[in-house]
């Protein structure tokens, strides 16, 4: 892990962890299916302090990170970065791809509310047949 010390930048510069903690923050509540205005009820925040969060414009206050990890069902170390030296989880490689485009936020919140087991296998083999062909 790198341990120089960051240099000297404004307190308003974005940092790219902040990018990165808020890009998690929004790839989880978008897969339970939460809009912004949910989860800023949930932790006391507004819909705009949400996105911002998300954005990586607005950094998130140590007890603020963790009430969303609370509202969110992660344990607080799931917003940051493995270690360099670390496997790269794959599983969360996955959900950032998703999250990263309107599309696949759309259909990971579609996907979430689908409760019959037969119908999400049905989707998950269309998927995989449709990428295959593209």
């Amino acid at each position: 892990m790198d341990r120089t010390p960051p240099s000297r930048k404004t307190a308003r510069a974005v940092e790219p962890l902040d990018v990165e903690v808020g890009a998690r923050i929004a790839a989880r509540r978008t897969a339970l299916g939460l809009s912004q205005t949910v989860l800023g009820e949930l932790v006391g925040v507004s819909c705009q302090q949400v996105q911002k969060y998300e954005g990586g414009q607005n950094r998130i206050s140590a007890a603020r990170l963790h009430h969303l990890a609370l509202a969110l069902g992660l344990p607080v170390e799931a917003f940051f970065p493995e270690r360099p030296e670390d496997a790269q989880n794959a599983e969360l490689s996955l959900i950032r791809l998703i999250a990263e485009t309107p599309e696949g936020r759309a259909m990971a919140s579609g996907f979430s509310r689908i409760e019959d087991q037969a119908v999400r296998r049905a989707l998950t083999r269309l998927v995989e047949v449709l990428a295959r062909a593209a």
